[in-house]
């Protein structure tokens, strides 16, 4: 398996629980590698192991025929509220308690196998992570005093990404300009730089995935790609003057506004 630092940078990543070869075929063609990094598991052990080492954007769960790890798999929509789960079923009579279970444990929606099967992919990435994280900040860019073009294209770049780890170089990759532009460009008129655009963002991502009860401070550190809890830690205080143990008690607004205070650029040493 592909660890959380080899991941494709902004394909969202959809974790799926099944021992059907039929509904592991279905999820193969409609989410396709150029859409989505899909991981298909047969175990609970499994299933668990992956939400402690990489970014699940959305999680299903194949309740079609359930078996002791399915109850359990669904179980965990309760400790991961930042990841929508979804229902594989297949719409028969027999499947009406299973479905009931999942919709009191707050899964996003049940796909319906036969019915949705054109549309399958597209109704679990329309509330991927990734995607939501993006559409949420992509508008922040005035609030960090960010108004140009360039800016603003950088901005929506980055949040694009999820909060996985991202270089300067590879955001003006996708912008198509030279890193010494965009870096020289980005932080005029002494606005923020990049660099610290991009830790912000980061930590925003590490915020949410904090307030997940099966998330603890480690695995937030690993999935987001930081080296170490520490270097998490340091992040944070230096980008947000605030402790990685704080984070899940901030708000995105909280995070912003304590950005703003002259945390934008490095301070010149004397």
């Amino acid at each position: 398996m592909q660890s959380a630092l080899d991941e494709p940078a902004g394909i969202p990543s959809v974790l799926a629980i099944t021992a059907r070869e039929r509904a592991r075929q279905l999820l193969k063609r409609t989410l396709p590698k150029r859409r989505a990094r899909l991981v298909l598991v047969r175990t609970l052990a499994e299933f668990k192991r992956e939400f402690r080492r990489s970014l699940v954007d959305a999680a299903v769960v194949d309740i079609a025929q359930p078996v002791d790890d399915t109850w359990s798999a669904v179980t965990m929509a309760r400790d991961f509220p930042s990841v929508p789960f979804f229902a594989l079923a297949s719409l028969r009579v027999a499947d009406a308690g299973a479905i009931a279970r999942c919709v009191e444990l707050d899964f996003a929606d049940v796909l319906a196998e036969g019915m949705d099967d054109a549309a399958l992919g597209e109704m679990v990435l329309a509330q991927a992570f990734t995607r939501r994280f993006g559409e949420a900040l992509s508008t922040a860019a005035p609030e960090l005093g960010l108004d140009t073009p360039l800016q603003q294209r950088a901005w929506r770049t980055v949040v694009s990404q999820g909060g996985r780890r991202l270089t300067t170089g590879e955001v003006a990759a996708q912008l198509q300009i030279t890193r010494e532009h965009l870096s020289r460009t980005f932080a005029t008129a002494g606005k923020p730089n990049l660099k610290r655009i991009i830790d912000l963002v980061r930590l925003i991502a590490a915020a949410e995935l904090a307030k997940n009860p099966g998330h603890d401070v480690t695995d937030v550190a690993r999935i987001l790609g930081f080296a170490s809890v520490s270097h998490l830690s340091t992040t944070a205080q230096r980008i947000l003057g605030a402790k990685s143990a704080s984070l899940a008690r901030l708000r995105t607004a909280d995070l912003i506004a304590r950005f703003r205070q002259d945390r934008g650029r490095s301070r010149k040493r004397v």
